[in-house]
């Protein structure tokens, strides 16, 4: 009987999908038959999606990597004395565990670096960093601090990834273009 249903589910869901295909024009009347056509205007329109530079021109792979993005590296090389907790490239960002110095054990902080864009440039992230503070019972409050610290923060970072980008002046940025115009 719970399989008589899943296949229902599957089958009616199915038939919805492909009536959905039909109304964002899977009509072959109104698409051009040249496929360089069909992309130009499928992009025109907005559908679709473009791998910008994940595939170079001639087949292989050219796959941009943590390592290849200077921002990156200089954020995680800035912050390597913290331990940390989340690290996610694809969803850029960087969150650290709680850290504390030897100089003041009741105080605690926890940064977070999310990325805005790969461009270096002062807006390209966005930097929190939260303190938590707790007395001898073990009572602690939690916020977030502004200021001077995430200035210094972020100049660092981004005096490290444009030091990056000088090292390694090789790397080209090839704007999309269609093949064959």
């Amino acid at each position: 009987m719970k399989l008589l249903k899943i296949i229902t589910i599957f089958a009616i869901s199915l038939i919805l999908a492909s009536c959905q295909l039909s109304k964002l024009g899977g009509d072959a009347r109104e698409n051009p038959p040249d496929p360089r056509e069909r992309v130009k205007k499928n992009l025109e329109e907005g559908k679709g999606f473009r791998l910008n530079n994940m595939v170079k021109r001639g087949g292989s792979g050219n796959f941009e990597f943590a390592s290849s993005n200077e921002l990156w590296r200089a954020s995680l090389d800035t912050i390597d004395f913290i331990p940390l907790a989340s690290v996610n490239y694809s969803g850029g960002i960087i969150v650290t565990d709680w850290y504390s110095s030897d100089e003041n054990s009741n105080e605690t902080l926890k940064i977070s670096i999310r990325f805005l864009t790969n461009e270096i440039r002062s807006d390209a992230l966005d930097i929190k960093i939260f303190t938590k503070s707790c007395d001898n019972q073990n009572k602690c409050v939690t916020s977030e601090k502004s200021g001077n610290l995430i200035a210094e923060l972020k100049r660092e970072i981004l005096k490290k990834a444009v030091q990056y980008e000088k090292e390694n002046p090789d790397k080209k940025k090839v704007p999309y273009e269609l093949s064959g115009e």
